[in-house]
């Protein structure tokens, strides 16, 4: 990205795509008739301002988060990637699962494997049916063709779905690290794990996005790739495409009004 080029991130929705800078966002969606609508505001909650490593991470998930209801009121019909039912029933029961999983007798090791395959399980099944997949790409292609100034494949190098790599073995290492916890402290060991998981994953990734060649790297890098290239990412068709330029457009009117501002 050049100096002027806006820091751009982006979500897929069932019929459209929501695409966000440091100030601003905006969400293009296809109605049933056929018709692009778009709305864009200003950001209230702007990770952007905070600094401090520990926070820098958590701070941009509940960024992101806080988008959600916004993007209801201001579009109604937007189809956001978890509201299905069959896709809340994958998430009780994951939560569930790995309750059941972290009282079994089964080896460490073997908990956490299957409990990362299950965190995993609800979103590759938010993905399967629909046009969701083939939104995330049009996010990624228009996103990616901003950034580099030419056209660019339907996966993106800053996907959320390189989190998980790191994620997974973050989230073992705080699982391992509070399992021995005193009964009477259990509940804040894990959540100040889980903090920790989350602020480690974002910096990592970080690091990996300024260090793609790095042999670490590439390794965290893998699941998520594979998970982007083979379940998260279609190849879109134009009228895809016509939606996330749409979003993509009206957010950048915010952001250069802001810089212009400024």
């Amino acid at each position: 990205m050049s100096e002027t080029t806006v820091r751009l991130g982006g979500m897929a929705l069932g019929n459209g795509v929501l695409v966000h800078g440091p100030t601003a966002w905006a969400c293009a969606i296809r109605t049933e008739s056929g018709e692009i609508k778009v709305a864009s505001r200003r950001k209230g909650l702007q990770a952007s301002n905070v600094a401090n490593p520990l926070f820098r991470g958590p701070a941009k998930l509940a960024e992101a988060f806080a988008l959600l209801p916004q993007v209801k009121r201001a579009l109604p019909e937007a189809q956001l990637p978890f509201q299905r039912p069959r896709v809340l029933a994958a998430m009780v029961g994951s939560v569930v699962a790995g309750s059941l999983l972290r009282r079994s007798k089964l080896r460490t090791a073997t908990q956490e494997a299957i409990g990362a395959l299950l965190s995993v399980a609800p979103a590759v099944l938010a993905l399967r049916g629909g046009e969701l997949a083939a939104y995330h790409g049009a996010e990624h292609m228009t996103i990616g063709g901003y950034e580099h100034g030419e056209a660019r494949p339907k996966e993106h190098e800053r996907c959320g779905s390189h989190l998980l790599g790191p994620m997974l073995v973050t989230t073992a290492v705080a699982n391992v690290a509070t399992r021995h916890a005193p009964e009477r402290s259990l509940k804040a060991a894990r959540a100040a794990g889980a903090l920790g998981a989350v602020a480690v994953s974002t910096e990592l990734f970080g690091w990996m996005t300024r260090h793609p060649g790095h042999t670490l790297a590439r390794a965290l890098a893998w699941p998520g790739h594979e998970l982007q290239h083979r379940f998260a990412t279609a190849e879109p068709d134009e009228g895809q495409l016509e939606v996330a330029d749409a979003a993509l457009r009206a957010c950048l009117e915010l952001e250069h009004a802001a810089a212009a501002s400024s």
